[in-house]
């Protein structure tokens, strides 16, 4: 079967920034900012990601492009005769499916909040109304299955043309869209009359505030936002020619990541100050109390439908690049045509994920991880606590030592074409330094389920 490939430099880019751009930077990131002390937390996680996202994701995007292999082919396709690493591409393959279990269902809330702006649904709404409206909505099997199956066939649906022709064409028109969205409401935000106070805490950081509790927090956050470690960003490496090294295009994607994260919270915290709305409220600032601030705010009902439009967006973009993922490894096991592959694949989804949709109200006396957990938290246990970290350890391993792929290996892929070259002399921190750091986010993850 013939590889695809992207049409330019920047579909690559924002497909990939696509698949890292999701609601890790719109929801959790700002919320995050907001319980860990503002600017000081956005500093340390900026470090993070330089010193742990552009070395693993430049040894992603290397194993995809040289081997020209989905995440299922890729280690046979690179040491052929070194078959237990193979392991992992079935792993990735998992995580992919896996993720897309509970994501399309979130996805699926951002696109019901969306409708529900636009159509006034929140009008006349108080915070505890809102409240009641969010828990009428996970409370309605209905709901959440009929918006879940509409991400699922949209996604697929636009997959199911060409490379090029869908995916690549798409993404564009919607992450471009999704910029300028982000960038309209920030500028509405700057003119806030709380502005000037949010964007003090946001930006200046109170080094008092730098802890081991907000250093393990930044350095997850980084981690995490990347999606490393099940092969999501390696197919899009598969995707693209030699004319560009490697490392220069994992900057360019973190910076675009970083720049929607950074953005979301020009957005939300301006709307904070100005409204008298705590900046740590947790999850519950995206569903709950932002609905009522737009609806306190001139025009609210606009620039509520927007941002959800552009939440919307974010979630869509990841969709739609896992989708490719997991479409990839399916046509690479099966050899089945890009139309059958995408209609098989949107069915069983959609199948497997009405557990996540379920857990909310039918079956919301299952709790796998104990008391007040639900399925989705066991779904993403397993994604962003286990594969997550441990995918991106075999990288690290596998691109460090010559029992893997090799240092060489690596090195002469990553700076194939022309950019900004990886540095040799980081050997010794990415054999050993990395791989600890990874360790400890793996750790620090388990701990926080089963030891609280």
């Amino acid at each position: 079967m013939q590889r695809e490939h992207f049409k330019t430099r920047l579909g690559f880019i924002l497909l990939s920034a696509g698949c890292a751009i999701g609601v890790g930077n719109v929801w959790k990131f700002p919320w995050m900012v907001g319980q860990y002390g503002g600017g000081a937390f956005v500093l340390v996680y900026a470090i993070f990601l330089i010193i742990l996202g552009i070395p693993v994701l430049t040894m992603e995007f290397s194993m995809g492009r040289a081997a020209q292999k989905s995440p299922v082919l890729m280690y046979q396709a690179l040491t052929p005769t070194k078959k237990a690493w193979s392991i992992h591409g079935f792993l990735c393959f998992i995580g992919n499916v896996v993720l897309m279990m509970f994501y399309t269902v979130v996805a699926g809330w951002l696109l019901y909040y969306f409708y529900s702006m636009a159509t006034g649904k929140f009008i006349g709404m108080d915070n505890d109304a809102i409240g009641a409206y969010f828990g009428n909505m996970l409370g309605s099997p209905s709901t959440l299955v009929t918006f879940m199956v509409i991400i699922c066939v949209l996604g697929f649906f636009v997959i199911s043309f060409s490379l090029k022709g869908g995916l690549e064409r798409v993404t564009k028109v919607m992450m471009i869209a999704l910029l300028v969205i982000m960038l309209v409401i920030a500028i509405n935000s700057f003119m806030l009359p709380g502005a000037s106070k949010g964007l003090s805490f946001y930006l200046v950081p109170d080094f008092s505030k730098i802890n081991s509790e907000v250093i393990v927090g930044a350095m997850n956050q980084a981690f995490f936002t990347l999606s490393l470690g099940i092969g999501a960003m390696a197919i899009f490496g598969s995707y693209i020619g030699k004319d560009r090294a490697l490392t220069g295009e994992s900057i360019n994607v973190i910076l675009l990541d970083t720049f929607v994260a950074i953005t979301a919270g020009f957005i939300i915290f301006p709307a904070c100050f100005t409204y008298n709305v705590e900046p740590g409220a947790g999850p519950s600032l995206i569903f709950i109390t932002l609905p009522n601030i737009f609806m306190n705010m001139p025009l609210g009902r606009l620039w509520g439908s927007l941002f959800f439009l552009f939440m919307t967006f974010a979630a869509f973009s990841t969709v739609l690049a896992v989708f490719e993922n997991i479409l990839a490894c399916v046509r690479d096991m099966t050899n089945w045509s890009r139309g059958k592959a995408s209609l098989i694949c949107c069915v069983l989804i959609i199948i497997l994920s009405l557990p996540c949709a379920f857990g909310f109200n039918i079956w919301s006396n299952i709790m796998p991880l104990g008391e007040g957990s639900g399925i989705m938290d066991l779904e993403d246990f397993i994604v962003s606590n286990c594969l997550l970290p441990l995918g991106s350890l075999i990288y690290v391993i596998y691109c460090t030592n010559k029992f893997g792929w090799g240092w060489d290996n690596f090195i002469n892929e990553a700076d194939t074409g022309k950019g900004v070259k990886f540095n040799k002399s980081l050997y010794l921190y990415c054999k050993f330094v990395l791989p600890i750091i990874i360790f400890i986010i793996f750790a620090l993850g388990i701990k926080g389920i089963f030891f609280k």
